[in-house]
């Protein structure tokens, strides 16, 4: 007899920061300081009594858009065959295909597709990366959440060297300030503090145009970054495609992308060095399997955006350069049961069976805006 689903529950939280960010976007006013996260959570039970866990984020507003249209996907689900992944996929997709194929069409796809992988990966007793093909067992990593603009350069270098001394192996600052030497004097600043041996990551949060984004790139080049990310706007490929040519550091992209077919323009041009797609904002594990094959192919860097605790396991399946961006904003909540293993620059492939997550109850019972279930 064939397994089938039985049981849908989701639930929507909202996770609040200890204390506000603010990046570029925020110092220019096109954004307020950001203070809360929300996630919509599907949990999937089948006939057999298998369960599986996804989830999907969302940073300000949107958030109770990904929750409403889970609400109307989980019914279309009842009664399937839960090994039916791309199927069930493109089932959902098509079912709001009117408002479109990409933002939250897909987005609202993405905590059943990674609760579907959940539910595999565990039917095969495997951690989701032994299921998808695992080439790594740790993966290298750095921290961005002590980078933002509020802080003053001293507090960013104050983060910066305790999380490196917590096992983190690089350090992301943010820039795209109004003068961008100021931006300038804080790389400047870090690299001295840091030294020449520990990475250090740029974002501009697409704060500048090309013209500036060359001035500023051609300074940047003197502190041996691993990357700049979005110098520019994050639709203008050949913007960042010219940059990649014209800067001796490598340019990094791709997190604002809904959808993997908006990510193709990209990939077809080879306009960025450091692909930065996120596979919840793309859909999930089903979107972000195609994202490793272009990846590998075309032998850029994979470096995922945000999602730690499910991007770890799903780069270990990449045959080239990784890494994984350190948050622990989910970690100080206490969101989840387990956490990740971070020492001496690495982060520890988890081997738990599917894709290792369980959520913390006691903590997220008092995060629930609404929950919903579905037979």
């Amino acid at each position: 007899m064939t397994d089938t689903i039985k049981n849908i529950e989701i639930k929507l939280l909202k996770v609040p920061l200890e204390k506000p960010v603010s990046d570029a976007k925020v110092i220019t006013g096109k954004q307020t300081p950001l203070k809360e996260v929300m996630i919509t959570c599907a949990t999937i039970r089948t006939n057999d009594g298998r369960e599986g866990f996804g989830y999907v984020y969302c940073k300000r507003n949107g958030g109770p858009a990904q929750y409403s249209l889970t609400k109307e996907y989980a019914p279309l689900l009842i009664d399937e065959d839960p090994d039916d992944i791309s199927r069930l996929w493109n089932k959902l997709l098509w079912s709001s295909i009117s408002i479109g194929a990409g933002g939250v069409a897909v987005q609202a796809i993405t905590p059943f597709d990674i609760a579907l992988w959940d539910l595999k990966a565990k039917k095969a007793e495997l951690s989701i990366s032994k299921l998808l093909g695992q080439f790594k067992e740790e993966v290298p990593c750095y921290n961005t959440s002590g980078g933002f603009l509020q802080d003053s350069i001293e507090e960013v270098i104050d983060n910066a060297q305790k999380v490196l001394s917590e096992g983190a192996g690089g350090i992301k600052i943010k820039v795209g300030q109004k003068d961008y030497k100021e931006d300038i004097r804080r790389v400047e600043a870090l690299r001295k503090a840091l030294g020449d041996d520990v990475p250090i990551m740029v974002d501009a949060n697409q704060q500048w145009d090309v013209s500036t984004a060359l001035k500023a790139g051609r300074y940047l080049d003197e502190y041996d970054l691993v990357w700049l990310e979005e110098p520019v706007g994050a639709y203008d490929v050949e913007g960042h495609y010219r940059l990649s040519r014209a800067l001796e550091t490598p340019i990094a992209t791709g997190e604002m992308l809904v959808s993997f077919n908006e990510g193709l323009p990209y990939l077809n041009r080879r306009a960025f060095d450091v692909c930065q797609f996120d596979a919840p904002r793309i859909g999930g594990i089903t979107q972000y399997k195609k994202v490793i094959d272009r990846c590998e192919e075309q032998q850029l860097v994979l470096a995922p955006h945000y999602s730690m605790e499910l991007h770890l396991p799903l780069v270990a399946c990449f045959n080239g350069e990784v890494w994984v961006e350190h948050f622990e904003w989910f970690e100080k909540m206490g969101i989840f049961n387990e956490r990740v293993e971070m020492n001496n620059g690495l982060m520890k492939v988890p081997d738990r069976p599917g894709i290792g997550l369980t959520l913390n109850n006691d903590v997220v019972r008092k995060l629930i805006v609404d929950s919903a279930e579905f037979k």
